[in-house]
């Protein structure tokens, strides 16, 4: 391996070509130095998979990560936001690297995954569940640690504005100042951030909202920073995205569809309904605009695509060779997957009675949910006084007080934005900016390894 310059890889999560204009003067100025194309994308285009795939340059048909969550056959679970690096199959672009180079140090800062993977320093949200039931909001980092001392200069990590109704440029901007000094402090070879600002309001508001260019400018100016303050220290830069982002206006009850026919099964917890995965004959785990659909009985799945099929909404149905085509044909998948049409996407909302919707419905929580919830990011509007209702639940937490912070709406409608359908080569897909000596016009993010490979290679 030659003796080359870092290369910190930043992850703009939504960020397209069409984003880039009058509001962006410091990508602007990064791509006067690189090559900025738009990108293949990768199916499903969520989070997790995007990643695994970018970090491994494999389908998810190799490494497994199916979706941000999915049905875990074996504990009749859906989970959903799992950390750990094991969950992804096959050699990491890292893996290669420090196999040519013993002395090569990779920095994983916020992207998924991050836990107990083999790189050299990393940082990932992680709070505490004490046995009280409480919550108490930390970062895992490794070494044991590391962010102790970022946070004594920088502050605590702003866990409410990562996500939730609150979620606002202060988390990217809090992840890159925390990039800067880890740079500083230990000089990775290759060091990867992610900064998630623009994901938040493109679902609020949708891509069409003239007040989008607000958080365009707001994450351009903290990539800049970045960008700026790593560049003094001789690194070189790529810039990715994951997925762009679609209007939306449709949303799908895909569970509540199944249910109707009765394919699910519920059990009756308290006051509400809990979906009985295991014990379902069919069910979806919905993930924006692509649902996996466990179905219990072979004999069930050509019933169940003719059903989904003829909902309005749903574009198409992947059976086995719908997911050999789309690269996701793996245990983990769903026996069948269904695609939105666009301008429609996927609650997970299985209940028929908004009366026996569970208690986590109503709440910012991302474990219990048996899906993707994008409604987490309002606060119910039918709430006269939210600050108020929120300051008393507060109160009787710091009380001692059992509280449920039940602020978040039941209404799908709000959400104006979502992803997931395959966008390839197009303004409003994913972007790549690289150094010119990586340039290619037509790169996908699955060259995304090997373009990182390729710099400290060549």
């Amino acid at each position: 391996m030659s003796n080359k310059s870092p290369l910190v890889v930043i992850n703009i999560v939504g960020l397209t070509p069409a984003l880039l204009g009058k509001h962006t003067p410091n990508l602007n100025s990064l791509i006067k130095d690189s090559v900025m194309t738009p990108a293949g994308g990768v199916f499903p285009a969520v989070t997790t998979t995007v990643q695994s795939s970018m970090l491994t340059g494999a389908l998810p048909s190799q490494h497994g990560i199916v979706g941000n969550g999915w049905y875990f056959r074996d504990l009749a679970e859906i989970m959903f936001w799992k950390q750990s690096n094991h969950l992804v199959q096959g050699d990491k672009v890292w893996d290669g690297l420090k196999q040519t180079n013993i002395n090569f140090k990779v920095s994983k800062l916020f992207w998924w995954y991050n836990m107990h993977a083999n790189v050299d320093y990393s940082m990932t949200p992680r709070p505490h569940y004490p046995a009280d039931g409480r919550k108490v909001m930390d970062l895992y980092s490794w070494p044991k640690n590391l962010h102790h001392p970022i946070e004594a200069q920088i502050g605590k990590f702003p866990f409410f504005n990562f996500w939730g109704p609150k979620a606002n440029i202060q988390s990217s901007d809090w992840i890159a100042k925390a990039a800067a000094l880890e740079f500083d402090q230990h000089k990775p070879d290759l060091q990867l951030v992610y900064l998630p600002h623009l994901d938040y309001n493109l679902q609020r508001l949708g891509p069409n909202d003239e007040l989008i260019w607000q958080d365009v400018a707001q994450i351009d100016a903290v990539a800049g920073r970045l960008i700026d303050h790593v560049k003094s220290r001789g690194a070189e830069v790529m810039v990715v995205s994951e997925y762009g982002i679609d209007t939306v206006d449709t949303p799908v009850g895909i569970n509540q569809i199944l249910r109707e026919h009765g394919y699910i099964e519920v059990r009756d917890s308290l006051t509400w309904e809990l979906l009985d995965a295991g014990a379902s004959r069919a069910f979806a785990v919905a993930d924006h605009q692509v649902a996996h659909v466990y179905i219990k009985e072979a004999k069930d799945i050509s019933t169940v695509k003719q059903v989904l099929e003829n909902v309005v909404g749903i574009e198409r149905v992947l059976d086995e060779a719908g997911k050999k085509e789309f690269g996701i044909d793996h245990t983990n998948s769903g026996e069948l997957v269904a695609i939105a049409e666009q301008g429609a996407w996927f609650t997970y909302y299985y209940w028929l009675d908004e009366n026996k919707a569970p208690d986590f419905g109503r709440c910012v929580d991302i474990h219990n949910k048996p899906g993707y919830d994008p409604v987490e990011l309002f606060v119910d509007p039918a709430i006269k006084w939210p600050l108020m209702k929120v300051g008393c639940r507060l109160l009787q937490k710091k009380l001692g007080f059992r509280m449920l912070m039940d602020v978040i709406p039941i209404s799908p409608e709000l959400v104006k934005g979502s992803h997931g359908r395959l966008i390839n080569y197009s303004d409003n897909g994913p972007i790549l900016i690289t150094p010119k000596a990586l340039a290619n016009d037509r790169n996908s993010l699955m060259d995304v390894a090997k373009l990182i490979t390729e710099h400290f290679h060549s």
